[in-house]
Order: structure tokens, then C-alpha cells, then sequence
């Protein structure tokens, strides 16, 4: 039976057909009805459609017949985008092969070789191949040969297909049969599997989606998950398929199936873990799994501030089906009760906010994105901060350490000049650069977390027309000189516009920032100062002027002390509400932090 399962993965930079393919495969093992049929099947939900990006890793049982045997083939598709990029570790950690999709046209990009380095870690065989061959402007040559010089990858047996016409299809699933090799594992040893994704089932509750490594499983056998130490009998047993479960009374060693176990929560199914057999449970779990960590901090609040329980009731149900999203309750003098949420990326970060306001009728302000730093004080301790209003005062702290990330950039040759000032501007420290081809360099450098949160890669794209692409990795913390910046209103600070930069350039951002604030905030009956603030100083500073009201229209002819007299009451009645006033910030107030550079 092992000898007749292929369980492999599909690896590409965003935007290179990797759902297209795993549709044509859907379709030519004949999974899927033509009527059943729909472009990207995979990807289950509206805004994976809508921009035409996968976020959620899915999995499928094909069937193909090759040779008078029929093979079970096990495929797992992955987002491409750098965000997800643990939703691939995970789907990697469950296969024997992997395809690599470079786009014809398009070449190597840098999420490609990122992808590629998780595959070898996991001992994994790779097999090149190459999309879109139909195009115009593909050249194939010139691919092969950037894949050989920045992977090392040979390209001589590189498949070449179309996932649009279905040009290659055929060629590449007897590729995969003859070139991935069958799962390993003893079907006579204890249960072992392990859990490489859950979610939740309206109707089945938690399910778990798991890959047998040894022995098998079967419905009523008494389960024991290793980390949290419970006991649990299997209820269903299912295979996976893009439209509807497969219901099987066994899985054997090496499948790929989904558990259910009547859990009404996903705390007891942590992707990592391992199930094993709770009467004969085996010696070790599985080891070499990361858990997804957040990267980037966020606030989240409801603008109906009575709107607090429902988000707090939205964000629960959304982690049933995003193991990824942590959160937990803040509350902010400006914005009132809301919720401290860390998510994997800038792009996590829009998509669960979409979410939010989409599926659960929610109307919400995100303040600006920040990342962990360490803080060391003067009496020894350290201290970990993420929202800036957190940061001790300025004389107990001894230094701040930021979080740095490796990013690799690939762009075209003409557009290195202005990526290298773009670096320079966000204190970049240069690593490497190589010449893939004559016309494409691969960067990497050591950047601050700090700087790629909020528009690095906005910038990144319109400074080199969109050709370039972009991929990170989390290395170490480094000394910074680092300040907390404040935006007072009317004298009051706004904690939820408080950012952490660099000191060098705090002077230039909270000019930047009280200038925006000055064209969104409404005049008021009063004068109002917007000042930019290190600790007590103030760096910059605007005025909203008053709203002019003509009080001396009544007046018509007769002594001009009259006039004087109502001028001076309105002054008076003016300085009383400059006072005692609130000013209403809009919601574009809290976005402006996020554009500016």
C-alpha cells in the first residue's frame, strides 16, 4: 500500500500559478466533476478569491492510474506570500517531494529560493517546474538558468508545463509517481501522526489534519495527544477533498486524513503535536516543528465603543480557523476598550481586519503596526514591549534592543540604485549582493523589523515599477537608538498614535505626521495644537485654526464699542471651551501613521 502513495507539496512566489496547477492536477486525475469545477478550488474562501492569493494551505486525495497500478497521490497546496510562509513549514513537514513553480516569464523570485531552503531542510526531493510556457514572453532557457545559479537546482529534467491549457499535465504526474519517492514509516509499529493543521467544523467541531508517520488509525481507538497529555476516542475518520470529506473507517501509515474528535475548541489540537495510540503510545513525539509566532502588534478596537464583546466574540471564532492570531484585551485613553493583536505580517494583519469587518459586520480602526522589543533598565531587569505606550520613561532605561530580519530582495539591475537608497533610508546594513543573470540581482540585507512593518514594501514596488520581490527572515535582536514619539491634541497625548523610531529621524517623522494631522482633524470652535513629542519635548507642532463665527452681523451702524464688547465676550466664551473641549479625531487620523516616511 506505502509503495502506491506519492505525498507531495506545490512551492512558488506569490502570483506563479500555483492554485491554476493544483486545479489542472484536481481536474486530469479526475477528482472533481466538470460541473463541481471552479477556478481556484482550493482556496475556500471570498478573499483568497478576490485577490487571487492562497492563505489557508489545503490538502487533496487524487487518484492517478500509471502503468496498470492505481497511485494515491496526497497533494498539499501553500501560499506564496512571505506572511504564510509557516502555513508552508507546515505543509513541508508532511511530504516526501516537492514542485517548484517558476513562472516562464517571471524567473526566480525571492520567495521562491526562501520556499526552496525550507524543502531542504526537510530532506525533501525537488522538482523544478516550469509555468506558463504558453505565454509570449516566456523564455525557458534563461529560467533554467537563473534556477541553477541562485538554487543550484540542475534544470536538465525540468517539466515544462501550462496549468492554464493543460499543456505538460500528463508528463508531470508521472513525474511525480516516478521521482518522489513513497512515504517510510513501519505499519506495524504504534500509532504516530502528526498534526500539520486544524480548524473548525460547524457541524463536527474541531477537526485535525494529520500525517500518519507510523501504524494507523482507525474509528473508536482511544487517542492520546502527547503535549497536552489528553485522552480522546475517534469519532470520523476522513480523507480530504476540495469539495466534500471522504468518510473512511481507517488510515494507514503514510496517508494524509482528518480526525474528528467532538472537540468544541482548537486549544487541544496544536498544530505540532503528535497523536499516538493511548493503550500502546509511541516512545517519541515528532520532533523539528516550529510553532508560528506573531511578528508584527497591532490595536484593534470597535468604533461603537458598546461593540467591544461582539469583537471580542469575533475574534474567538476567527481563531478556530487561524491558529495563527493572538490577541489580547487593551484598553486606550483615545479609543477606548479593544484588543492587542499579533499577526505574521502586514498582509495577516489586512486580511484578518477584512475579516473581522466582513464576516462579523464590524466597524474598526487598527492603530500602527509595531514589533517586540527587548528593554533593558537600569536596575537589571528587561522588560518586553510591543505597544508603544508601554515603554518606561526615558531615564530608567538603559538600552532598547529591536528585532532585526534578513531580507533578500531580487530585482531587475537597473533598479538597484534606488533600492539601495531605499535600504540606506531605513537603516539597512548590506549582507550580500550577486548577479543572478546580467539583468537580475539578488540583495540581502539586515534591516530593523520597525522599518518593514509599516509601507517598506509599498515603497519597495514604486521604486522599482513592481518587478521586484521581496522575502524575510527573523535573525536576532540588535542595540538601537531608539525613542518613543507621542502626538499630542489640545495638550493631551493620543496613546494610540504613539509610534518607536529611530532617534535620527523622529524630528523628521513628527513633522511629517502633525502636517497630516493638521489637513484630517475638523476645525473646531476653538484653536487646537497638534505638537509632536520626545518625553517633554516638543519636536513639531501645528494649529487648527477656529472656526470664525460673525458675531458682530447684527451690528449695523452706532458706536464701535459695541462691536468690541461682543468681539471680547466671544474670546472669553472661546478660551472656556478651548477649556473644557474634546476633539473628535476621524478615523483617517489614526491611518496617517501609516503613511508616512
Amino acid at each position: 500500500m506505502q509503495q502506491l502513495i506519492r505525498n507531495f507539496s506545490i512551492i512558488a512566489h506569490i502570483d506563479h500559478g500555483k492554485s491554476t496547477l493544483a486545479d489542472r492536477l484536481i481536474q486530469e486525475c479526475g477528482a472533481v466533476s466538470d460541473r463541481e469545477m471552479t477556478s481556484q478550488i482550493m482556496d475556500t474562501m471570498d478573499i483568497e478569491k478576490e485577490r487571487g492569493i492562497t492563505i489557508k494551505a489545503q490538502s487533496v486525495r487524487l487518484h492517478y492510474t500509471y502503468q496498470g497500478k492505481t497511485y494515491i497521490l496526497n497533494l498539499i497546496d501553500t501560499p506564496g506570500h512571505v506572511d504564510f510562509s509557516y502555513e508552508v513549514s507546515r505543509s513541508l513537514s508532511s511530504c516526501e517531494g516537492v514542485l517548484l513553480v517558476v513562472d516562464a516569464t517571471q524567473g526566480v523570485e525571492a520567495q521562491t529560493i526562501a520556499n526552496v531552503y525550507i524543502a531542504l531542510e526537510n530532506n525533501l526531493e525537488i522538482l523544478p517546474v516550469i509555468n506558463k510556457i504558453d505565454l509570449p514572453a516566456a523564455d525557458i532557457p534563461k529560467v533554467c538558468s537563473e534556477i541553477e545559479e541562485s538554487i543550484g537546482l540542475r534544470c536538465d529534467n525540468a517539466l515544462q508545463v501550462s496549468a492554464k491549457s493543460g499543456a505538460g499535465i500528463q508528463a508531470l504526474l508521472e513525474a511525480i509517481i516516478t521521482r518522489i519517492p513513497p512515504p517510510s514509516g513501519d505499519e506495524n509499529a504504534p500509532s504516530k501522526a502528526l498534526i500539520y493543521d486544524s480548524w473548525f467544523d460547524n457541524y463536527l467541531g474541531a477537526l485535525a489534519l494529520v500525517r500518519l508517520k507510523d501504524g494507523m488509525l482507525q474509528i473508536g481507538q482511544e487517542i492520546l495527544i502527547m503535549n497536552s497529555n489528553k485522552r480522546y476516542e475517534i469519532l470520523g475518520l476522513y480523507y480530504p477533498h476540495p469539495v466534500h470529506k471522504i468518510s473512511t473507517n481507517k488510515i494507514a501509515c503514510g496517508e494524509i486524513g482528518i480526525i474528528s474528535l467532538g472537540l468544541k475548541s482548537l486549544t487541544e489540537l496544536a498544530v505540532g503535536d503528535t497523536i499516538t495510540d493511548a493503550k500502546n503510545p509511541t516512545q517519541s513525539p515528532i520532533e523539528g516543528f516550529k510553532p508560528a509566532k506573531p511578528f508584527v502588534f497591532a490595536g484593534i478596537y470597535p468604533i461603537e465603543t458598546n461593540k467591544f464583546e461582539d469583537l471580542r466574540e469575533a475574534l474567538n471564532r476567527l481563531k478556530l480557523n487561524d491558529s495563527a492570531l493572538h490577541f489580547e484585551p487593551e484598553t486606550s485613553v483615545a479609543l477606548g476598550f479593544g484588543f492587542r493583536v499579533g499577526f505574521l505580517g502586514l498582509l495577516h494583519m489586512e486580511v484578518v481586519k477584512e475579516r473581522l469587518e466582513r464576516e462579523f459586520g464590524l466597524n474598526l480602526i487598527a492603530t500602527a503596526p509595531t514589533v517586540v522589543y527587548e528593554v533593558y533598565l537600569h536596575d537589571g531587569s528587561m522588560q518586553l514591549v510591543q505597544n508603544p505606550s508601554e515603554l518606561p520613561e526615558t531615564q530608567k532605561i538603559a538600552i532598547i534592543k529591536e528585532p532585526y530580519v534578513r531580507a533578500s530582495i531580487i530585482t531587475p539591475s537597473e533598479f538597484v540604485g534606488n533600492i539601495i537608497t531605499l535600504l540606506a533610508n531605513r537603516r539597512g546594513i548590506q549582507e550580500k549582493m550577486d548577479y543572478i543573470t546580467q539583468e537580475r540581482v539578488l540583495l540581502e540585507y539586515a534591516l530593523p523589523s520597525n522599518e518593514i512593518v509599516m509601507d517598506f514594501y509599498d515603497k519597495l514596488k514604486s521604486c522599482t515599477k513592481g518587478y521586484a520581490s521581496f522575502d524575510y527572515e527573523p535573525i536576532e535582536y540588535r542595540e538601537g537608538d531608539l525613542v518613543r514619539l507621542d502626538i499630542r491634541v489640545a495638550n493631551e497625548v493620543v496613546d494610540a498614535l504613539s509610534i518607536i523610531v529611530d532617534k535620527s529621524k523622529s524630528y523628521e517623522k513628527g513633522r511629517a505626521l502633525v502636517e497630516s494631522m493638521k489637513e484630517l482633524i475638523p476645525r473646531q470652535l476653538f484653536e487646537v495644537a497638534i505638537q509632536a513629542s520626545v518625553g517633554s519635548r516638543i519636536i513639531a507642532r501645528e494649529t487648527i485654526k477656529s472656526v470664525g463665527k460673525n458675531v458682530t452681523a447684527k451690528c449695523y451702524g452706532g458706536d464701535i464699542t459695541r462691536k468690541r464688547k461682543l468681539l471680547e465676550k466671544q474670546k472669553e466664551g472661546k478660551k472656556r471651551l478651548k477649556a473644557i473641549g474634546k476633539v473628535e479625531l476621524p478615523q483617517e487620523a489614526f491611518l496617517a501613521v501609516l503613511k508616512i516616511d
